[in-house]
């Protein structure tokens, strides 16, 4: 099974890589937190010095002699002496400092004396503290560098104060590098062997550009991979990313996307940089209808919004390219029809590679894949499995293989077994089991509108064989009819969809023929007989009313669009409702002609609750038709 796909390296880089050589290591630069550390400083000193000069200020510097008068006159009220410094104050309550010269020769304490002068032990002019200055000016420096830490942690990774942003720089990404042999290759994808073939050419592309070069021949730019979800396109670009040996890095397009506008951009120019500094390499862009949807829906003042610039962007770089600089784009969807024309046109995707769900054989490829790590029972046919499964994908088949593996745990087995296998299909396509008791005459009716189903779907020539039925009530289902053809079926009939139809208006219509009441378990058969009876009408020509014309689009979202004049769309609505109520009256005519045989069905249904094919076919009579 192929490996994870690695994680990102930094919150702020939406993209993985793998593969690709270590970075050139950046040069060493001075932290930003040391540059704020000396700017504190600074500014811690130059405010001590600022706060000293004005304490010192505090007291008024005045001469010796303008001292010894006020001393004189009896104005000076207290002094402090310490050398010849000396300090006081005045009884205006005004401070001063005085110098006392050394030669000075007079009295001054027994005038002081005189003038009842209060010397005292303690400064009269406060100098200023040392430590409340610390405080006085740290403190906004402190509340700043707390600040700037809170912004910058919650910007990080959408520019502007964070990584990348006004006050961050952007460390280089660092490529995962995985173990040797790890990386996928064409052995880890199987079932899309067309698919396989076409990607060939740009793995030899990448191998032997010379060869190429030589011809003339320019790398495609581009490859689209679209197709349902499930059907392995990540796994295909990474593999082709493998087998080449080139560095591969992988996105998703939301994850461009931020509230911020032009971040988007940002993000996809330093991918395509960093694909650049490592060429010949693959960039993968997954879910690009996410942002590559057609432009023009005025989402935003003048269409400039995050979406549109990021989109520009990625057309910006795609165009930019030449055949030497060894960058392809692989990009994956499963809306290729709503996607922008610029996107898809020549020069940009040169190719679109449709990946489809695998066939028969495809599908037990997969299987093997996905059973290698797990111990499988003799009894276990991945052929078998595989023909019961029509139509899944690579992610469901990987998905049902993990399931049957979770029930042998539950089960206390140590290999997985044909049993678990069944169980585990039955749980993805019916549903989990619900522990619901019904009234006796209610699972009575359920019995008969599953056999109604069941028999109708025996009796139609040509139709799917039924697998099982059940009256076990499963997810939403009060009881399950299954239904798979033996091989796969790529084009259908006229008559193989009638019979569809037939087979789903089954159960209603055996509800009508027993007990005359019609109840509202038939919906899910209804819905599924509105869309086969649309495409009929609206989108296959199987009708001559409304001819051979497509007037409803594919998907069912906008099937009541204004794909076709009103009159048209008046005419499949006909179509279809004709269409449905032939079908109807066929069904409950086979119900009563075959009255017996829904009985009897029925009547195994409530004894065993579950049939499997054999016993279905053999408790109504009906022999099993020869396998195709």
């Amino acid at each position: 099974m192929a490996d994870s796909v690695p994680p990102r390296d930094r919150t702020d880089q939406p993209w993985r890589s793998e593969g690709a050589p270590p970075p050139t290591p950046p040069r060493r630069r001075t932290p930003g937190w040391v540059w704020l550390l000396l700017a504190a400083l600074a500014v811690f000193g130059v405010t001590n010095l600022a706060l000293s000069l004005f304490g010192e200020a505090d007291g008024r510097s005045i001469a010796y002699t303008e001292f010894s008068r006020q001393v004189a006159d009896g104005k000076v009220a207290k002094i402090y002496s310490k050398g010849d410094a000396i300090e006081g104050e005045l009884t205006s309550k005004e401070r001063f400092t005085t110098q006392r010269p050394s030669f000075a020769d007079d009295d001054l304490w027994a005038e002081l004396t005189r003038q009842k002068v209060t010397v005292t032990a303690e400064p009269v002019v406060e100098k200023p503290n040392v430590l409340a200055n610390l405080l006085y000016s740290l403190a906004p420096i402190l509340l700043l560098v707390v600040l700037w830490l809170v912004v910058a942690r919650r910007m990080r990774g959408g520019g502007g104060f964070g990584a990348g942003g006004m006050l961050g720089r952007k460390a280089p990404p660092r490529p995962v590098e995985l173990e040797a042999g790890k990386r996928t290759s064409f052995a880890d994808v199987a079932g899309i062997d067309e698919v396989e073939g076409e990607l060939n050419d740009v793995v030899d592309f990448l191998r032997n550009p010379r060869a190429y070069r030589r011809m003339g021949a320019k790398m495609p730019r581009g490859v689209l991979l679209a197709g349902p979800p499930g059907t392995g396109k990540t796994l295909l670009a990474r593999a082709v990313a493998g087998e080449a040996g080139v560095p591969f890095f992988s996105a998703s397009a939301s994850e461009f996307i931020e509230m911020i506008v032009g971040v988007g951009a940002s993000r996809v120019r330093e991918l395509f940089n960093e694909a650049r500094k490592v060429a010949p390499a693959i960039v993968f862009i997954d879910e690009i209808d996410t942002i590559g949807r057609a432009r023009g829906g005025g989402a935003a003042v003048g269409g400039h919004d995050e979406r549109e610039q990021t989109l520009n962007q990625i057309l910006t770089e795609m165009d930019g390219f030449s055949g030497s600089e060894g960058v392809i784009v692989i990009a994956a969807t499963n809306r290729a029809d709503v996607l922008d024309p610029a996107l898809t046109r020549p020069g940009r995707f040169d190719r679109i590679v449709h990946v489809s769900p695998p066939d028969r054989g495809g599908r037990e490829a997969i299987l093997r894949i996905h059973t290698r790590d797990i111990p499988l029972a003799g009894d276990v046919d991945l052929t078998r499995v595989a023909r019961t499964t029509p139509g899944m994908t690579g992610a469901e088949l990987a998905n049902l293989a993990n399931e049957a593996a979770l029930l042998a745990v539950k089960r206390r087995r140590h290999h997985v077994t044909r049993t678990d296998f069944s169980d585990a299909l039955e749980k993805i396509q019916l549903g989990a089991e619900r522990a619901l008791v019904m009234p006796l005459e209610e699972r009575r009716r359920t019995a008969y509108h599953e056999s109604g189903h069941a028999l109708l779907g025996m009796l139609q020539p040509g139709a799917d064989p039924v697998r099982k039925v059940t009256i076990v009530p499963r997810g939403r289902a009060l009881g399950v009819t299954l239904s798979a053809p033996d091989a796969d079926k790529y084009a259908y009939t006229e008559e193989y969809l009638r019979g569809r139809i037939i087979g789903a208006l089954g159960g209603m219509a055996a509800e009508h023929v027993v007990f005359g009441v019609v109840t509202t378990g038939s919906e899910s058969d209804l819905e599924q007989v509105t869309a086969i009876a649309r495409g009929m009408a609206g989108r296959w020509g199987m009708s001559e009313r409304v001819g051979r014309l497509s007037a409803v689009p594919g998907d069912a979202q906008q099937a009541y669009g204004l794909s076709a004049a009103p009159v048209t769309l008046d005419e499949v609505a006909h179509e279809m409702r004709r269409i449905a109520d032939e079908c109807y009256r066929s069904a409950c005519h086979q119900l009563q002609e075959h009255r017996p045989r829904l009985d009897a069905l029925a009547a195994a249904l409530l004894e065993s609750e579950t049939l499997d094919e054999e016993a279905a076919y053999r408790a109504a009579g009906i022999s099993r038709p020869a396998k195709e």
